[in-house]
């Protein structure tokens, strides 16, 4: 749960993050009014269905080859009206897959009515996209919990990517950011393994090719890895959530990719997602921590030296699963967006400016909201909030309004049940994709924009 933009600690909260975490971020169906505006690819008060193309899917492996057709598929763009309240390894295997592609015009569809599926790993939970073999084209890294994996599907150069290469970890891994750790200017891949209690890092060679993973003990039931300088030592280092001890560990980087044991910090009950961001404007990165347990956020600042103050709490909504940051209303000050998986809403904390946040501000989404990046998708400066709706099998963007207000959401529909969602563009036309990790169908979702 990954993502310089703010994602989510995946993520979903990675500075890249991506989503972070570090890793960059779907509706009731009840409502299905637009606004007119055709450069933001909105029209009014219509619901819209488009079938693609038949979808071909493709799988290969060393013996064998098959190729299936299937029927076809169908892309659904609608708005949801929006309640606004305030509350106080050596590669061990390459799967070969292309399928989806919706090319129905923007007028019809929206700012991305081009969506592409990718097969990847069982249980895809966690997505990053970051140029990993220097051809400045962002690849996909994905987190295959049911497949003990990551997956890296480079990227050919217009947006289309290729089969994926598996690279084993440890037993469910749960999130991935991708930071070059060992000052090659090589992204590197770091990940949180649920069931070993460890992070993996895996050194790149250089080409997109990575090294067997080398891991580090941190607490029970890790759920979310981010990865950024905290000490400024210019070497980043890794910040995981422990959902098992209800504490977070900070383990600092020796400089060569190595990492220092665990230094461990209480949160929140059940953390499950985690960022690092300078929220006090002291120039020293502090840590911000999703608690699903008290449907809090924990804001532990920074003293300096990478060791950090206790936490200081404030309300979200029901289960916050997913934490980005970013400055939503541009008075450069770092604001704080939570998907709250319980109430079906994402909340936004507004900075005071030194470090403390307003009360929250939500917004109704999709079903059980997974994940959340912070990008600006629109072209305007304004950054939006993008959202992986799990329980409605679609992504929802939230348009920011220029004072840190939002839109209703705009839905589109993935595969099935979107764990984690990425924001940035991937085909070089500097328009800001959308690229989802669907859980339920073993896939990648890339929505290009029009």
């Amino acid at each position: 749960m990954p993502a310089a933009n703010y994602f989510p600690g995946n993520q979903s909260c990675q500075l890249f993050s991506f989503n972070n975490n570090s890793s960059l971020i779907s509706s009731n169906f009840n409502t299905y009014w637009m606004y007119t505006n055709q450069s933001s690819g909105f029209i009014t008060n219509t619901s819209i269905t488009s079938t693609s193309s038949p979808t071909t899917s493709i799988s290969s492996s060393s013996t064998t080859t098959s190729t299936t057709t299937s029927s076809s598929s169908t892309t659904s763009l609608s708005t949801t009206s929006t309640s606004t309240t305030t509350s106080s390894s050596t590669a061990t295997s390459t799967t070969t897959s292309s399928s989806t592609t919706t090319t129905t015009g923007c007028t019809n569809l929206g700012m991305f009515p081009y969506q592409s599926t990718y097969s990847v790993g069982v249980l895809p939970e966690s997505v990053a996209v970051v140029d990993v073999n220097s051809d400045n084209k962002p690849d996909i890294i994905v987190a295959n919990y049911g497949s003990n994996t990551v997956g890296v599907l480079l990227n050919v150069g217009n947006g289309t990517f290729l089969s994926q290469t598996n690279y084993s970890v440890g037993t469910g891994p749960e999130s991935v950011a991708v930071v070059d750790v060992n000052s090659d200017n090589k992204p590197d891949i770091i990940v949180a393994n649920f069931g070993t209690n460890n992070v993996g890092v895996l050194l790149n060679t250089g080409n997109g090719i990575f090294r067997n993973q080398t891991t580090y003990a941190v607490g029970n039931i890790p759920w979310s890895v981010t990865v950024a300088d905290v000490n400024n030592d210019s070497k980043p280092d890794i910040t995981v959530a422990n959902s098992g001890l209800n504490t977070v560990s900070v383990l600092l980087n020796t400089g060569n990719g190595t990492f220092l044991t665990q230094t461990t910090y209480t949160v929140g009950l059940n953390p499950y997602s985690v960022a690092v961001a300078d929220v006090n404007s002291d120039n020293k990165p502090d840590i911000i921590v999703a608690n699903s347990g008290p449907n809090t956020v924990s804001v532990l600042l920074n003293t300096g030296s990478g060791t950090f103050l206790g936490q200081v709490t404030y309300a979200t909504g029901i289960l916050p699963k997913s934490v980005a940051i970013a400055d939503v209303n541009n008075d450069t000050k770092p604001d704080i967006i939570v998907a709250n998986t319980g109430s079906n809403t994402v909340c936004v904390l507004l900075n005071r400016g030194n470090g403390t946040f307003l009360n929250a501000t939500t917004y109704s989404v999709g079903l059980t909201p997974l994940s959340v990046a912070v990008v600006d998708v629109n072209s305007d400066n304004y950054p939006d909030i993008t959202v992986a709706n799990y329980g409605s099998n679609a992504v929802g963007v939230l348009l920011n309004t220029g004072n840190g207000t939002f839109l209703n959401q705009t839905s589109y529909s993935v595969g099935l049940l979107p764990w984690s969602v990425a924001v940035i563009d991937v085909n070089n036309d500097n328009k800001t994709d959308i690229i989802v990790a669907n859980s339920g169908s073993n896939s990648v979702s890339v929505l290009l924009h029009c």
